[in-house]
Order: C-alpha cells, then structure tokens, then sequence
C-alpha cells in the first residue's frame, strides 16, 4: 500500500499521504489507524479510538440481531395411507405453527415400493394447502426428493396480520390488567367511607333524640 487517503478523527480530511506519515499522526494523539474503505482507491483510513468504535459496531449489530423476528421451520410427516382423524389431527399442528409465524415443511414419506404411488403424495399434500385456504401460502410446491415428497408453507398475509394483532392485544391486556388493579381499591375506599358516614349519622341522631 502506497498512499492511502486520511480522515481526521473530528472528520476533517487529511489528505493523501504515505501509511507511515498517517500511522506517526495517529501516534502523536494517541489514536488508532483503521481502513474504512479497502476498496477505494486509494483505500480510506480514520484516526479513531478503534476499541471504542468496534465496541459500538458489534453493539449496533448485537441490537439490530435482537430485533430480528426468527422464523423457524416446523416439519409435519405424513404417510401415504393416512387416515382422516390422523390427516386432521397434523393439519390442526400445521395451523398452530402458521399462526405462531413459522413456516412448515409438510411431508408425505413412502416405503418401499410404496414411491410407485408417488402422486397420492401429491393429493396429501395439494389436500392440506387446500383445506388450510387464505391461512397459508404454498411457497414451495410439492416436489419428490428421493422417497418423500415435500412442500413448504408460509403463513398467509390474513394470518400473519391476526397473529400480530393478538400479541398487540396481549401486551395491551396485561397493561390493562395492572391498571385495574391499582384503581380496584378505590370502589373498596368509598364503600367503607360511605359506611363510615351512615355511622357517624345515626350516633348523631340518636344522641339529638329526646330522652324518655
């Protein structure tokens, strides 16, 4: 490396100049030299503090991972003599990872010779993205790969908006539950207080009335 272009730590520019010059006024105030730019030509350097600069990279990237939504994919099996009640029971499992905002890979697995009869995996399969309807969305459709027959589904945008909405309410509802609890003594408070009052009342009454 030749020359390299120089920004100030206070982002003044230095220049271009040889690494050894910009290294020696780094030194001098006690900074760090870092390439910003590799790819430029000439390549970017800053005098920087580089601990206190990495440490708030890795932070910014350590806070963008943390509000990344991680989306799983769940994997439902079938067979392909699957009865009804077995059908439904693993389609009720697909709906609960749609609504929870995973992906699925449902898949029909074949035995033996059983792979002759690869297209009723196909109607499994075709069946299920049917009866789940606007809840999913057949991102990849049914294709063999070796004895099984795969496909992947997405929740659908209806679902995706419903499974946010009921989170929003559930944080909501709790905000509100503490809130209730907190203005719940107040009924307490003026009931006592209203007894209170009928008490003092009636000692007054009874004193004020003419004695026999």
């Amino acid at each position: 490396m030749k020359e390299i272009r120089v920004i100030d730590a206070d982002g003044a520019q230095l220049g271009i100049m040889p690494p050894e010059q910009a290294l020696s006024i780094a030194v001098e105030k006690e900074l760090d030299l870092v390439e910003v730019a590799p790819q430029a030509v000439p390549p970017v350097c800053r005098i920087m503090n580089a601990g206190k600069f990495f440490y708030e990279q890795n932070k910014r990237e350590a806070e963008a991972r943390k509000h990344q939504k991680h989306i799983q994919i769940k994997e439902v099996k079938f067979r392909p003599k699957v009865d009804d009640h077995d059908f439904d029971f693993k389609k009720r499992n697909v709906e609960r990872f749609l609504a929870e905002g995973n992906k699925v890979k449902s898949l029909v697995q074949f035995r033996g010779r059983e792979i002759v009869h690869s297209h009723v995996g196909l109607d499994i399969l075709r069946k299920l993205a049917a009866d789940l309807g606007a809840a999913a969305v057949v991102e990849v459709p049914p294709r063999l790969e070796g004895n099984m027959m795969t496909q992947i589904l997405s929740p659908g945008k209806e679902l995706a908006k419903h499974s946010a909405k009921a989170n929003d309410a559930k944080a909501k509802g709790g905000a509100k539950a503490d809130g209730g609890a907190k203005a719940g003594g107040k009924p307490g408070h003026d009931k006592a207080d209203k007894g209170a009052r009928k008490g003092e009342e009636k000692a007054r009454v009874a004193a004020d009335a003419p004695k026999a």
